[in-house]
């Protein structure tokens, strides 16, 4: 039989009618692992702070079992947070563990020893704890740095993001809580560092509850589906493509029962304004069957709308984007790229993969040719409309409201070729008019990346350029950002940690595989992973054979570009551009409903120059490559 840990009964909370969240009850029951879902802003974060009791809800109660304890990791790192790895880690223990790094901290300081308050202050502690609890507690702590690869000595505060984050998430693990609470535990980790809390999870974590928008995520660890929707909680004792499917049926079924409702209400409004009829005593039952029914329209939620997501495509670009010949680029003596090369062409989705701090911004940065390699080049393409949407969202003034930062002081905005209200254009991003004059400092992380995404599609592009796009973006807006992303026909560029993201959307990934080597491999996430080589562990070759078989090679003499070889290397991107645009210029005239009254001999003349401007763009895309691969040599 389930033992249940922890409920809600009756649960209500929030400004407004109806409230955010409407009599809720519900529990979560041992051994279970229950991910919590709903659109940015219903609430899932206060249900957490509810179970953890940083919060009280206006109504109802939260139920705990004698004895039990919640630990919780948030979405966001908390400033402030000061000492070691070990100290941060340890004060996740209560009381005790506060007292353990207060003492640790006066034993470490010679000076301070010799202080009779220190003495005395070691003695009050040293009260809180006994000698079996502080080995106790050392042992646990140690288990769980190690459980977690941590270095208890690192300084928190110099930490990255991403280290933090397991710090916190070390802290939240170390009390062996019997339900832990993880708010959006994947933000800042890399691929490896997710893959790695999969595992300890499903390892070491008995009850959890937990919210993500990482679908890859959500569907190795939850044994259990809870929705918010409209205030409401659904449970789905189901996997993750179970839940999609009940839960579509389950709309369909509900927008149907709506419409019989309305249409017997609005026959019982029809007969009431019968008059004398309706106000007969044998009818009085009717009449109040239709005061409930009245009662429960005007109760009944309307679905939360989508976001409506549209790119402002600018024009064609040339078909090459990008092209990076031996790019190397180190920093502090670390090398972040060695002799990398890839052409990109329009129309290509490419992804980036790699550790944190591995050097994927970096990457980005000298394609956009906003950062010099330390050897090597970097081209682009003819008529290239970039715009970049950047993880830290370092766009975004903090101190100015959502509308002036759309807008930049003016009321309307140029949406592909149409006049547009910036309130209205913020609408379609789920802001409402009262929260289009908000600041943003007070924006949650998923209106932040909303805002971010509303202000990039503002702007003409025919290169996108996304770093880390995903975070704190529930399900639906993702799943639309990649329906997007799939049909844009323009170049895009992503990074992201997002496996179900990288898969749905791009067509090819840049991987970081250390030393300064980046690979590229067609498709994405899964089938890099298919792709990648296994581990070489065989030993290396002897140096004698080494010497053998250089002295049977024989230098090959390179061959280097003439003067006018590079003249006309130089030249050659001008020359596509030249020819792209009259060919795109020739398309726009023949797909004119008037080109077809113009004479035989003048469509037949068209038709030709369009043969022969293909084929010269593909000879001058061949000469390029021909002459490419002698400079690279």
């Amino acid at each position: 039989m389930s033992v249940a840990l922890i409920g809600m009964r009756n649960i209500s909370w929030g400004f407004g009618d109806p409230p955010l969240i409407e009599n809720i009850t519900w529990q979560i029951e041992k051994g279970e692992r229950v991910c919590l879902l709903g659109r940015n802003g219903v609430g899932k974060s206060t249900l957490l702070k509810f179970l953890h009791g940083e919060m009280i809800p206006d109504k109802g109660e939260v139920w705990p079992q004698k004895g039990v304890t919640v630990s919780a990791l948030k979405q966001e790192v908390p400033e402030g947070f000061a000492g070691t790895v070990f100290d941060v880690v340890a004060r996740g223990l209560g009381e005790k563990g506060r007292a353990l790094v207060e003492y640790r901290t006066i034993r470490r300081n010679p000076s301070a020893l010799l202080s009779s308050e220190s003495e005395k202050r070691i003695g009050v502690l040293q009260e809180k704890f006994s000698t079996n609890d502080e080995w106790g507690m050392l042992s646990e702590i140690e288990t769980t740095l190690s459980r977690t690869e941590l270095n208890g000595e690192w300084p928190f505060a110099q930490l990255s993001a991403g280290l933090k984050r397991r710090t916190l998430f070390a802290r939240a693990l170390v009390a062996k809580p019997d339900l832990l609470l993880l708010d959006e535990p994947t933000n800042h980790l890399d691929i490896d560092s997710i893959l790695w809390m999969e595992e300890l999870i499903l390892r070491h974590v008995k009850t959890l509850l937990f919210v993500t928008h990482d679908r890859a995520f959500l569907k190795r660890i939850a044994t259990r589906i809870v929705e918010i929707d409209r205030g409401r909680l659904f449970s789905y004792d189901c996997n993750y493509q179970r839940y999609l499917e009940r839960k579509q049926a389950a709309m369909v079924a509900e927008e149907k029962q709506d419409k019989v409702s309305d249409r017997k209400r609005s026959a019982e409004e029809a007969w009431i304004r019968q008059g004398i009829k309706a106000r007969r005593t044998r009818n009085e039952g009717r009449v109040r069957a239709l005061l409930k029914m009245r009662e429960k329209f005007q109760a009944r939620r309307k679905k939360t709308a989508n976001v409506t997501l549209q790119i402002q495509e600018g024009e064609r670009s040339g078909k090459l984007v990008i092209k990076a010949k031996e790019v190397s680029f180190s920093h502090e003596d670390n090398p972040i790229l060695e002799h990398f090369s890839t052409t990109i062409l329009r129309g290509d989705k490419v992804g980036i993969i790699g550790p944190n701090g591995a050097g994927k911004t970096t990457l980005l940065k000298i394609l956009l040719k906003n950062t010099d390699p330390d050897m090597g080049a970097v081209r682009h393409g003819a008529n290239l409309q970039i715009v970049y949407f950047d993880q830290l969202r370092e766009q975004l003034d903090e101190e100015k409201t959502v509308a002036e930062n759309i807008g930049e002081g003016n009321s309307f905005i140029i949406f592909n070729g149409q006049k547009r209200h910036v309130i209205t254009h913020l609408q379609d991003f789920l802001f409402s008019r009262e929260r289009c004059s908000t600041p943003v400092r007070v924006l949650s992380g998923g209106e932040k990346n909303r805002l971010m995404l509303a202000r990039l599609f503002t702007q003409p592009a025919n290169i996108l350029v996304m770093d880390e796009p995903t975070n704190d973006l529930d399900a639906e807006t993702l799943e639309l950002l990649e329906e997007l992303l799939f049909e844009y026909e323009g170049t895009l560029l992503l990074v992201s940690h997002d496996r179900a993201f990288l898969n749905n959307v791009v067509t090819s990934t840049l991987v970081f595989e250390g030393k300064g080597r980046v690979t590229q491999y067609a498709g994405g996430y899964d089938d890099w992973v298919i792709q990648r080589p296994a581990i070489d562990d065989s030993p290396p070759p002897s140096k004698a054979v080494d010497r053998k078989e250089k002295k049977r090679e024989k230098p090959a003499k390179k061959r280097t570009l003439k003067f006018k070889e590079k003249k006309e290397l130089s030249e050659l991107p001008d020359h596509l551009h030249t020819l792209e645009t009259e060919k795109e210029n020739l398309f726009k005239s023949m797909s004119d409903p008037m080109y077809y009254k113009k004479g035989k001999e003048e469509m037949a003349a068209a038709t030709l120059r369009l043969e022969e401007l293909e084929k010269e763009i593909d000879a001058a895309y061949s000469r390029w490559e021909f002459l490419d691969s002698i400079e690279e040599e």
